[in-house]
């Protein structure tokens, strides 16, 4: 027996077993019938066994050999199928999952909106996600481990920076909203200078929040007193809502029903307000539709976060760099 029947052989057997004669098969199959009867003659020299017990007049029985070689040809050519489609559709750029890498607060604020959209709009592949912060996701998306990141960028200077291994998408700025706890009774805006004197929270060192308001302060001359330092932005709205300091918030956050306590302040006129922009991270090529899909609902997320409410806040429009 040969240890890998003739596909061609296998598909002229089903055909004979699907429609019941050597004749009607012959005519499905657009052959004549002395090729279909070849065909199976040699699948049974192959295979060593007789498939069919042949009966003139009669329409064809199949052997115990010929019942279970039907059945494993059915099941083979249905794989075949599933994987043809499959193939069919990878060609196409359909994809079965899509790795989503984000930072905390954009899974917490941003995603489930937007994704509660894709999902309505249509099927789509399983899309499985991963909390990571920007500089711990741009390496897994280098190295295929994720298809997709959305990270965040305090600093033009800050990463990720385009290059050969990646394709970056600006999908709007966040406004920064300068909070304090609000105060009861309290009947006129907190003003910047009245925040001068009072304590700061902010992230790490060298964190990029920290950077930004240390630059920001710097061009205006001031200097906050940052003395509560955390990087969960949960614990700053924690600790600013208890009075305890002063601090910038990214507005999805606010705007999430999360400003109960708070009170934002008012910059002085002329000074712009801070931001941070928000980025989708791919590799080069051609992206599956469901990714550029998805871009384009964080990119309406984004813009639609709302600003400051001394001037709405600054956004960008959507662009790859």
């Amino acid at each position: 027996m040969k240890s890998q029947p003739d596909l061609k052989l296998l598909a002229t057997f089903l055909a004979v077993v699907r429609q019941g004669s050597m004749a009607e098969a012959a005519a499905a199959l657009g052959y004549v019938p002395s090729a279909v009867s070849q065909h199976i003659a040699a699948l049974e020299r192959d295979m060593g066994i007789e498939l069919i017990v042949r009966r003139p007049g009669s329409r064809l029985i199949l052997t115990a050999a010929g019942r279970s070689l039907a059945q494993a040809t059915e099941t083979l050519f249905d794989a075949t199928a599933r994987f043809q489609d499959t193939a069919n559709g990878i060609a196409n750029r359909e994809i079965a999952e899509l790795r989503v890498g984000t930072y905390p607060s954009a899974m917490t604020y941003l995603l489930p909106e937007v994704l509660s959209t894709l999902r309505a709009r249509r099927p789509g592949p399983r899309i499985r996600l991963i909390v990571v912060e920007t500089e711990e996701g741009v390496p897994r998306v280098k190295s295929g481990d994720m298809d997709l990141l959305v990270a965040y960028r305090y600093l033009p200077e800050d990463p990720p920076a385009p290059s050969e291994a990646l394709t970056i998408t600006v999908l709007g700025r966040e406004p920064l909203v300068l909070v304090t706890g609000a105060e009861p009774g309290r009947r006129h805006p907190v003003e910047l200078a009245e925040c001068l004197e009072r304590e700061w929270v902010s992230g790490h060192a060298h964190n990029p929040d920290r950077r930004l308001l240390l630059r920001w302060a710097g061009e205006l001359g001031i200097a906050p007193q940052v003395t509560l330092e955390t990087e969960d932005l949960h614990s700053m709205l924690a600790m600013i809502r208890a009075g305890l300091a002063v601090g910038l918030i990214p507005a999805t956050i606010l705007g999430a029903g999360h400003d109960a306590g708070i009170e934002r302040v008012v910059l002085p006129p002329g000074v712009a307000p801070l931001h941070r922009e928000i980025l989708a991270v791919s590799r080069p090529g051609a992206r599956p539709p469901i990714v550029n899909e998805l871009v384009t609902l964080l990119a309406g997320a984004v813009e639609g976060a709302p600003g400051p409410a001394q001037d709405g806040g600054v956004r960008a429009e959507p662009g790859e760099i």
